[in-house]
């Protein structure tokens, strides 16, 4: 499985974490920044270039992971992208509903409010959990595919 990841200087040494541990574990790691700490970036040019990342590899099994530091402002601009569902995440029971429930495809992470521990935890448990297929899920997969969006 291919993992796109990005994340703004909030987000950056967790990141650097969880690319370092994800490729430990065998997992193709593609890091979309920032390669350097600069404390004055943006988290949404990090999101858009992760999205387009993952978007054109166009793989069915590819996800994408994005650090802030809560985690809602990448959550917001990844939502922003049609076919693209981000979820927050921050307990062991969410990344297995978001990914379970809603086949979430993006994993966003509040490095803040979380520990280098706990986010791959969170990771692992996020990656490891298969979309269920259930009719109403797939059903409303496809309603929010249809509200919008570029």
């Amino acid at each position: 499985m291919k993992i796109f990841i990005g994340a703004d200087h909030n987000g950056f040494e967790l990141k650097r974490s969880l690319v370092e541990e994800l490729a430990r574990i065998g997992y193709e790691v593609v890091d979309e920044g920032d390669g350097t700490f600069k404390p004055e970036d943006d988290f949404p040019q990090f999101a858009a270039r992760t999205i387009a990342a993952l978007r054109a590899d166009g793989s069915s099994d590819a996800r994408a992971i994005l650090v802030c530091g809560s985690g809602q402002g990448m959550c917001m601009a990844a939502n922003r992208y049609r076919g693209i569902r981000a979820s927050l995440v921050w307990s062991p029971a969410e990344a297995r509903a978001s990914r379970n429930d809603d086949d979430a495809n993006v994993l966003c992470l509040p490095a803040q409010y979380i520990s280098v521990q706990d986010a791959i935890a969170l990771t692992e448990t996020w990656l490891k959990t298969p979309f269920a297929g259930a009719a109403r899920f797939k059903r409303r997969i496809k309603e929010l595919d249809e509200l919008g969006g570029f």
